[in-house]
């Protein structure tokens, strides 16, 4: 390692000192608490082992502070209750409260941290008030705690502090802390837990305050991956705290009854089991302790098995696994079914018969007595399943064939050598055991080493375990086997997913591939679709069926002489099923012929395609395009091409937090049918460009969806589009030019800019949106040019279509075909659950407000900031 010169060394040393000196003294309060935080500890005589038994009860907060000792709610932050807890709180204040209290001010930083401490323990002491009549004996151990240190403080005001932030790492911060703090406190309990949960809350309510304005409530809109993302944290949470609670000594917390549900971890060794099973009299206690036998470590492994199979799974429900959806279900569900028994077993305990009901003399020895108290944590499981059940559209990505039987072949394997091994294994440490079993004893012991401590109700063990090896033996095959099974499960969540979910979508590729469909065609290959073919099986027609309404995605797709047999097969397809057909986003050729045959058409876009034989980016009218290419140069931002599935895991997880942040900053949910998302990225024929800095930090990526001709890809069109807020301005200028120059090399002959729903060009002004002329223009024409103008300061498609502008495309009207007028509310209906597939009532009321009430003299789309239409618009097709 080089070492630097003395006076190198000096001025490195001298800045760093001068870097850390400006950064305390924009943080005065958080180094005055420091200050006096120490000095209250070091002249007390506190510091290593807290306030003495004479000061205790001055400085601590409990759930006896108020009325008579109120000044504890303010001193309890001044003192810790160990050496650890004060190096602890020091860290946490120190980490947290310099940027938050150079952003925030220090005003309103010593605000948000006094009131949320103060607050907090005011939350924690009106929950336990209000508990004591449902929770019995759990509220005194509760009670019974004290708080200590600057948790509470620090914590109200990181939650304060989020309101500073984006969208989307606000959502981030606010679900991580909240998840901890409501997992410690629904399971242990303890009164600091609550305190720390109290102060959050209250921060949280109070940060928007600070910033002078009211904090906002409602469901947060999400995109399917965070949808999964948040399903997969709950079960998670429902997993982790049955074994926190089991794990921390006197777990009193709301939730804690859960861990009976999950398992018994307390030890117990054989010879106290043998003098327990030699009195009839303590048959109960007996078939506790049978069960607890092989909690050493392997056993506590064992015991806790319902909670890792559940995390395992989790992280299969975060990348959208059916399989995991299926087992979350599945554990949820038997969980449940477990605690409708210990319900009906502590309700009815009286009956002589609920003495074998496991887990009820632990439940009753806890302090649930009251039976809503142990009734309504048990529901939990319940509650789960219906999340799980409810949310099942989230969880649809299939593995690719075949995955799952192999899966259960080397599951199969796997025990079977494991209990071929236990069985010779245990013959050669037969003198181990007490009493030394035999072939048929070791046996008939195999099929309990895989099971999960807490779920047998078996008789007494034949054997037990004595020596060393004989112990490892007895635990370790569980251990081995489930280790081994939960590496193979998580491959499977590893390996590529299925991209068609359909039986006929391979079909319909390969024809899209070898024929000729229109710019937008691949689309059809997406989730969601269904799929007409032809009689000579050459030609198809990608649908929805929505409210009795057959929607298109875009023309048929086949030999081109073909499409007009194609489109009046499907429409007496549709009229034998009693569908009404819909051709939705065609081009003006088959509008043409539909108008030939008594149709209707309304356009519903503008479709800008670049012709890339005669493009140059040369003259006047390409000037940003160039501004934004040299700009990127000086910048050191490079165009880089790849695929979903080959991108670095860095890179995917940039991209990832893109899409959320798009989707954090909107007030609508993401929209569907022919606008991608990261769903649809992941396809190998989808080609991603993206533009990333010497840092490898990407800042905007674009995907492009090939267009075939016969089996040569002659074009391709642009769907996915995100930029980061605070990167390259021009980043998606800089990609859309770079991608026409690569296309352009490759041998293509067009490039399409996607299509711009309720959005069409003005003839004058090819820069502005097209109004509708009240003398040619029909009353529907007029409604869809009056419904864009009132969605754009919601979704900006018109400005989309005059940010693309700026390439000087060549503009084709995109048309919706109908056969009758008589069904337009129908169609209309359609079109809107297919775009927004999972809008919610209070987001149609949320849309129709920013409808109805747009500015007074809204900005003209034409003139907006390109860069704002970019970093909170969509791009996709039609």
């Amino acid at each position: 390692m080089p070492v630097l010169p003395p006076d190198h060394a000096s001025a490195a040393s001298s800045g760093a000192r001068l870097l850390w000196q400006e950064k305390l003294r924009g943080a005065p309060v958080t180094v005055g608490f420091v200050l006096v935080f120490w000095a209250a500890g070091a002249l007390s005589a506190s510091l290593f082992s807290g306030p003495g038994p004479s000061l205790r009860p001055h400085v601590a907060a409990t759930a006896h502070s108020l009325p008579g000792n109120w000044w504890a709610v303010l001193t309890c932050a001044l003192w810790a209750q160990s050496l650890g807890g004060y190096l602890l709180g020091t860290s946490l204040v120190l980490a947290v409260g310099i940027p938050l209290e150079r952003r925030m001010g220090s005003l309103k930083f010593a605000a948000a941290a006094l009131a949320s401490h103060v607050l907090g323990i005011g939350a924690a002491l009106g929950f336990l008030a209000a508990a004591r009549q449902t929770m019995g004996r759990l509220t005194q151990e509760m009670s019974g705690h004290l708080f200590l240190g600057p948790s509470a403080l620090i914590t109200g005001a990181l939650m304060a502090g989020t309101a500073l932030m984006p969208t989307l790492w606000r959502r981030r911060v606010r679900l991580v802390v909240f998840a901890l703090l409501i997992l410690l406190a629904l399971y242990s309990g303890g009164f600091a837990h609550l305190v720390r949960l109290g102060a959050a809350v209250t921060g949280a309510l109070l940060g928007p305050v600070l910033l002078g304005r009211l904090p906002r409530f409602g469901r947060p809109v999400s995109s399917r991956h965070e949808g999964r993302v948040l399903v997969a944290l709950l079960v998670a949470v429902s997993a982790v705290g049955p074994v926190v609670a089991g794990l921390v000594p006197h777990a009193a917390g709301p939730l804690s009854v859960l861990r009976f549900l999950f398992t018994n971890i307390q030890p117990v060794d054989p010879q106290t089991l043998q003098s327990l099973c030699s009195d009839p009299g303590q048959a109960r206690d007996c078939a506790a302790a049978q069960l607890q036998l092989r909690a050493g470590a392997g056993g506590i492994f064992m015991g806790i098995l319902p909670s890792f199979l559940l995390l395992l799974l989790a992280d299969g429900l975060r990348r959208g696994r059916r399989f995991a959806w299926a087992g979350a279900v599945l554990i949820q569900l038997a969980l449940s079914l477990l605690a409708g028994i210990t319900i009906a077993g502590v309700l009815l305990r009286a009956a002589p018969d609920t003495s074998a009901v496991e887990g009820i003399g632990a439940i009753e020895a806890s302090g649930y007595a009251h039976p809503f108290s142990l009734m309504v944590p048990l529901l939990l499981p319940v509650a789960l399943s219906i999340l799980l059940l409810i949310t099942r559209r989230l969880f649809l990505v299939a593995a690719p064939s075949g995955t799952y039987t192999r899966l259960a072949s080397q599951v199969l394997a796997v025990g079977a050598a494991l209990g071929a091994f236990y069985l010779l294994a245990g013959l050669a440490l037969a003198g181990g055991f007490t009493p030394v079993p035999g072939p048929a004893e070791l046996l008939a012991d195999i099929p309990d080493r895989f099971l999960p401590l807490g779920y047998m109700l078996d008789v007494s063990p034949a054997f037990f375990p004595q020596s060393t090896a004989a112990v490892l033996l007895y635990e370790g095959i569980g251990v081995t086997f489930w280790a081994a099974t939960a590496l193979l499960v998580l491959n499977t969540f590893l390996r590529p997913a299925r991209i068609q979910h359909n039986a006929g979508a391979a079909r319909a590729r390969e024809i899209l591939r070898t024929r000729q469909g229109s710019s937008l065609s691949w689309m059809t290959t997406w989730p969601g679709n269904s799929y007409w073919f032809s009689p000579t099986g050459e030609s198809f027609v990608a649908y929805r069926v929505i409210g009795g309404i057959a929607l298109t995605m875009g023309v048929p797709v086949g030999p081109w002489p073909d499409s007009e047999d194609a489109f009046a097969e499907f429409t007496r397809f549709c009229t034998g099923e009693g569908w009404t057909p819909c051709f939705y986003s065609v081009p003006q050729d088959l509008r043409d012929h539909a108008a030939s045959l008594g149709w209707r058409s309304v356009q519903v876009a503008q479709e800008t395609v670049l012709p890339l034989d005669s493009m140059s980016f040369r003259g006047k009218k390409f000037q940003d395009i160039r501004t934004a290419m040299n700009n990127a140069a000086k910048a050191g931002i490079r165009a880089e091409w790849m695929t979903y599935a080959t991108a670095p895991f860095s890179v995917l997880a940039q991209i990832q937090e893109l899409s959320e942040e798009w989707v954090a900053d909107k007030k609508m949910p993401e929209m569907g049918f022919t606008l991608g998302s990261l769903d649809e990225l992941n396809d190998p024929d989808v080609r991603l460009l993206l533009a990333i800095d010497g840092q490898h930090r990407v800042h905007a990526v674009l995907s492009w969806l090939p267009v075939y001709r016969n089996g040569k890809i002659e074009g391709w069109t642009l769907d996915y589009m995100r930029r980061r807020s605070t990167g390259f301005r021009a980043g998606i200028e800089f990609l859309i030019a770079s991608a026409a120059l690569s296309f352009k090399d490759e041998g293509c002959q067009f490039v399409s800019l996607s299509g711009a729903p309720l959005a069409r060009v003005n003839a004058d002004s090819p820069h502005l949106p097209a109004p509708s002329d009240p003398q040619t223009a029909g009353g529907l024409d007029r409604l869809l040019d009056w419904l864009g103008a009132t969605l754009e300061p919601v979704y900006g498609f018109r400005s989309l279509l005059a940010f693309k502008a700026k390439f000087q495309p060549r503009y084709e009207p995109l048309y919706m075909l109908y056969p009758d007028a008589a069904s337009l509310p129908a169609i209309g209906n359609a079109v809107t659950r297919a775009y927004l597939p999972t809008i919610k009532f209070g987001e149609s009321l949320a849309l129709a407000r920013r409808m109805f009430h747009r500015p007074k003299r809204p900005r003209a789309a034409g003139r907006r900031n390109p860069a704002q239409v970019l970093n909170t618009k969509h791009v996709d097709g039609a």
